[in-house]
């Protein structure tokens, strides 16, 4: 059986927040974590930060925007990630493909029901704006959202989405042939015209940007493969329902790989059954007592369904009503609160527990602080604040700052 106190410990060392197990790179924090979640911009960066100890902004705005070392690539679940630029192949060809399937009969509906493509013709109108969007990029240049929508006429317009209904209204096209387009792995998320801390993309063709040749995509159950093995060494053990719920996918391609893999099958604390890769077997030793403060929609807090494990009873606390993570603080692979900012860019501990021992708190505070100097005063904001980031959480909650 693997215990949870094992679990634990293997977040502390593959996830590079341990000590002795830190990353030295951009790169070498996204391979521990599989990919980075880039939903948030700012939050590439800080991932990064809380797993390495000398990095700087312009460290990751190299790996990403000069060697091209890491890439966004919006896959699973149609979330936006930034992975090892080795890996994109594997899910261009598995995870991205799915979204894009799904993304594609969407986008034809929607084009038919509330846009100007008329009943039966939605295919061929996004047929007819995707070429004309690559044939814009097809000079290198990188353009906004905003700047394809002046230059493309045939992607222009809007969607009157759910007309009468609260929720409905215009939805501008363009970003959703990009998107789809991005899906198929023929653009590219390329600069960003803002701060590291905003999120203003722009894009180009693949080719461009990842220059010649470009690697082509590999079939979906070898993509799969490559991801649930990298997610085993990663995140393992887990259950069929993890990986399921990480990938985006279905359990008969988790199933599939597993087998393609020859993993082994392991007892977890709950009696249910996990897996792990054949050569990582052996029990990982817990590491020296670590602490880190981790951002929205970390890669960590996010690795699986179910998190128990190093939750506990925290996460209505600590995410909102739709499932997103906010930030969180660890203490040996637990959670035990959020951070959050002062006016000033101070970082604040929103502590969850009042009976943590003296030295985690130490550690934490540390954290802060060397948290607060990385900043140097830039606050960063989000549409996802979990409960514990409100203000005065802490005191109405009756817990410990």
């Amino acid at each position: 059986m693997v215990s949870d106190e094992e679990r634990r410990a293997r977040i502390g060392v593959r996830h590079a927040l341990a000590p002795s197990a830190k990353a030295g790179s951009p790169e070498e924090a996204a391979r521990a974590l599989v990919g980075l979640h880039a939903t948030e911009a700012p939050s590439v960066h800080l991932s990064c930060w809380a797993r390495t100890n000398q990095l700087s902004v312009d460290d990751v705005e190299r790996a990403l925007y000069d060697s091209r070392s890491l890439v966004k690539q919006q896959s699973m679940r149609e979330t936006l990630f930034v992975f090892p630029r080795e890996l994109v192949p594997a899910v261009w060809g598995s995870a991205a493909a799915r979204v894009a399937a799904a993304h594609r009969r969407r986008l034809v509906r929607d084009l038919e029901r509330w846009g100007p493509a008329g009943e039966g013709h939605g295919a061929a109108w996004l047929a007819a704006a995707e070429d004309a969007v690559l044939e814009c990029l097809a000079d290198g240049v990188q353009r906004s959202s905003k700047q394809i929508r002046e230059e493309v006429p045939e992607a222009e317009g809007v969607i009157m989405q759910a007309p009468g209904k609260s929720w409905g209204g215009p939805v501008a096209i363009a970003p959703r042939v990009l998107a789809q387009l991005g899906f198929d792995g023929a653009v590219a998320r390329a600069g960003n015209a803002g701060a590291w801390y905003a999120s203003r993309p722009t894009w180009t063709t693949v080719q461009a940007w990842w220059g010649q040749p470009v690697p082509g995509a590999l079939g979906p159950r070898e993509g799969y493969a490559e991801l649930v093995d990298r997610w085993l060494w990663s995140y393992g053990p887990g259950t069929v329902e993890d990986i399921a719920w990480w990938l985006g996918g279905t359990k008969g391609a988790v199933r599939s790989a597993l087998d393609d893999l020859g993993a082994e099958a392991v007892s977890l604390a709950d009696g249910s059954a996990g897996w792990l890769r054949a050569d990582d077997l052996e029990p990982v030793a817990a590491p020296e007592p670590w602490a880190a403060l981790l951002p929205l929609l970390d890669p960590t807090v996010m690795g699986w369904k179910e998190r128990s494990f190093y939750l506990g009873g925290h996460g209505p606390q600590l995410f909102d009503s739709i499932g997103n993570a906010g930030t969180t603080a660890w203490v040996n692979g637990r959670v035990v609160g959020a951070w959050v900012q002062d006016l000033d860019g101070v970082v604040e501990l929103r502590l969850l527990e009042n009976d943590l021992p003296t030295a985690a708190r130490a550690a934490l505070a540390a954290e802060a602080s060397r948290l607060t100097r990385w900043l140097d005063g830039q606050r960063v904001f989000t549409v996802y604040p979990s409960p514990a980031m409100q203000p005065g959480f802490g005191s109405q909650a009756g817990l410990g700052q």
